[in-house]
């Protein structure tokens, strides 16, 4: 288990292994790109550059690479003559980098010499394999992307310490989306305020996300429960609820709600749950377009009355 109970498993190692030897069969750790006076820094610097005159620091974010390290590349750019600096007119601490016209001669070798060695590589590949490749990439790139955003917070389990905080969170989005407590939303629920304690159980869990201590979210997961008698054949067998997803706006936008949904439905699947069950409203739009992506299907009716009678919208997923 890692520190936030979610499992690890054997596609990770897998996928570390394959993006290695992909960075070193491109030749990324080579100091020249191909039989160009460019190494791979500054051939991504070069690439930059051409989109319009960038500072240091704007470089050294887009390239993922510390302000000394781009500053190297900016420099040895400009002894090359294929870039020059001027002062930034927006800050006159700070210069903006500028490609020349023999840099822009260079890109374009540049752009060839990635062409053929591209095509050679797609020529071992059918169509449908290069687009399964492509969209495979891209989701491995916005993933990428989604954990450094999320470097600074914790995903953690619940603490009875995050019961009052994490309960205004509740309160707080619920009433931002006209979640009222006087109706079957979860924020007129009776254990609002001792989450903790609800969420005890071995097949059972509750996980919140906070960052310099102070709580943003959370959400949780536990045997479906309902109240009225159904037929038997109405609930599958073993099946969990997906229960109190509330993110705040200084949360959302960073991909937590997709990776709290995957951390609770392997907490799920590892317990031996079968089905995963959830009600929301349209009202949490976000929310619904969430769970669709994730692979859950709208349902005709409820799953029985689990009390929440507002929200209109069951879903279920085939673990």
């Amino acid at each position: 288990m890692t520190d936030d109970n979610r499992p690890t498993n054997h596609q990770g190692s897998e996928l570390r292994t394959v993006s290695r030897h992909i960075v070193r069969q491109l030749g990324m750790l080579n100091s020249a790109c191909g039989d160009l006076p460019l190494s791979p820094v500054q051939a991504h610097a070069l690439i930059e550059i051409s989109h319009g005159a960038i500072s240091i620091k704007k470089l050294a974010q887009i390239l993922n690479i510390d302000k000394s390290n781009a500053s190297r590349a900016v420099s040895h750019l400009v002894e090359k003559r294929f870039a020059h600096t001027k002062s930034n007119p927006r800050d006159s601490r700070s210069l903006l980098a500028h490609l020349t016209p023999q840099g822009r001669k260079l890109l374009q070798k540049l752009d060839h010499q990635q062409n053929i060695i591209f095509n050679e590589i797609l020529s071992q590949l059918s169509p449908s394999e290069t687009q399964q490749i492509e969209t495979a990439m891209t989701l491995y790139h916005k993933a990428i992307h989604r954990s450094r955003l999320q470097q600074e917070y914790q995903l953690r389990v619940i603490t009875p310490e995050d019961n009052a905080p994490m309960a205004e969170v509740i309160r707080t989005v619920s009433a931002e989306y006209g979640l009222t407590s006087d109706k079957g939303y979860s924020v007129a629920d009776p254990t609002l305020d001792i989450l903790s304690q609800q969420y005890q159980a071995r097949d059972a869990c509750y996980w919140v996300i906070e960052k310099d201590g102070e709580l943003l979210g959370g959400g949780g997961i536990a045997p479906l429960v309902i109240t009225t008698k159904v037929k038997p054949t109405a609930i599958p067998d073993r099946v969990c609820e997906l229960q109190k997803m509330y993110f705040s706006q200084a949360l959302r936008g960073k991909g937590f709600a997709k990776r709290l949904a995957y951390l609770a439905l392997d907490f799920a699947r590892e317990l031996g749950f079968s089905s995963c069950y959830l009600e929301t409203t349209a009202e949490l739009s976000e929310a619904v377009k969430l769970y669709e992506s994730i692979g859950f299907k709208h349902l005709d009716s409820h799953l029985g009355d689990t009390g929440h009678d507002a929200c209109e919208m069951p879903m279920l997923l085939k673990l």
